[in-house]
């Protein structure tokens, strides 16, 4: 056993600890019976730069599909092109609103305590701009990952690169082939961008775009398929919101009003998040609660962790991987 392992079997014996140490050992357990993950990623993963160790996790073969936020998507773009502009703020907890607003004035998006800077956005709007228009006047709909593959696929844009390529969890989901979806997609630099657009007549329709219930559809019919061949699939969920909401539906949606009935439930569930379970939270929801939503079996391994995900989900990672 490695480091990283060996310090969390020896350390990790209560509470939130124990919870990760089992979570990442039934994670093991579903790959090594054959089993597949699905990952939902929520929050700013790709701005906390995630990807060092998620995009191992891909290329190694322990994540097989992603739902996240267009924020998560576009982000691990801008991290890739433009990390060395960004500007890091330890101090971002003291910071006046007279300081927020000079930030904004000199084009700084801050994302807690690191700046995004504009120009990177700005800078890939004018790489799609003229593809999006391309294909909502051809009526061709694709996912948005789609097109921010083709961004990657520019002629010599990896000298550009601004962190090592390894670093990057979407260049390796393109490698590897795995599906990714972004419900409510809009609600993101780029969506906002596309949208606006739109309204400009930059772009002649918003048919460019795969929609929301066009990309359950396909997720659907990945777990059917997967479920077909047998292969048990996990779900692991970072943070709250859409991407963990509507990838995880998929099930109850095949049971329910598809009327396929021995569609098998998630074989594994854990959560990180910081939500407490209270208030009606749905994303801070208990995973046993979900087994009254025909999403797991009273027998599914899960896990809730309450931590946050930037310290969690790394050390899962990385003992899942042997490290």
């Amino acid at each position: 056993m490695t480091a990283i392992s060996s310090f969390m079997e020896q350390h990790f014996k209560h509470f939130n600890a124990r919870e990760t140490l089992d979570a990442a050992k039934a994670w093991r357990e579903l790959l090594d019976g054959g089993g597949k993950m699905f990952l939902s990623m929520g929050g700013a993963m790709s701005t906390a730069e995630l990807g060092i160790s998620l995009a191992a996790m891909i290329r190694a073969g322990k994540v097989h599909g992603i739902c996240c936020t267009g924020a998560n998507l576009e982000e691990d773009v801008f991290n890739l092109l433009s990390n060395r502009d960004y500007e890091i703020l330890p101090n971002y907890r003291d910071l006046t609103p007279q300081q927020e607003e000079d930030l904004r004035n000199r084009g700084m998006n801050r994302v807690t305590d690191t700046c995004i800077p504009e120009t990177i956005m700005v800078h890939i709007e004018h790489e799609l701009n003229d593809v999006w228009a391309e294909a909502a006047a051809s009526g061709t709909a694709r996912f948005p990952y789609e097109y921010l593959y083709e961004v990657l696929d520019t002629p010599g844009l990896e000298e550009h690169f601004h962190i090592p390529r390894e670093h990057s969890w979407l260049l390796a989901a393109k490698e590897m082939g795995i599906p990714i979806y972004t419900p409510g997609w809009e609600d993101s630099t780029l969506g906002n961008v596309y949208c606006a657009n739109v309204m400009r007549g930059v772009i002649p329709n918003h048919g460019a775009i795969k929609t929301g219930t066009q990309q359950l559809e396909h997720l659907a019919c990945w777990y059917r398929q997967q479920a077909q061949e047998g292969t048990p699939v996990g779900f692991f969920q970072i943070g709250g919101g859409i991407s963990g909401d509507f990838s995880i539906c998929v099930v109850p949606m095949l049971i329910q009003d598809c009327y396929e009935d021995d569609t098998p439930f998630w074989a594994y569930f854990c959560q990180i998040g910081d939500s407490t379970t209270s208030y009606g939270s749905y994303s801070g929801a208990p995973p046993n609660e979900k087994i009254t939503w025909h999403k797991l079996a009273p027998d599914t391994p899960r896990f809730m962790i309450n931590s946050d995900a930037t310290i969690v989900a790394p050390l899962i990672f990385m003992y899942v991987l042997g490290n």
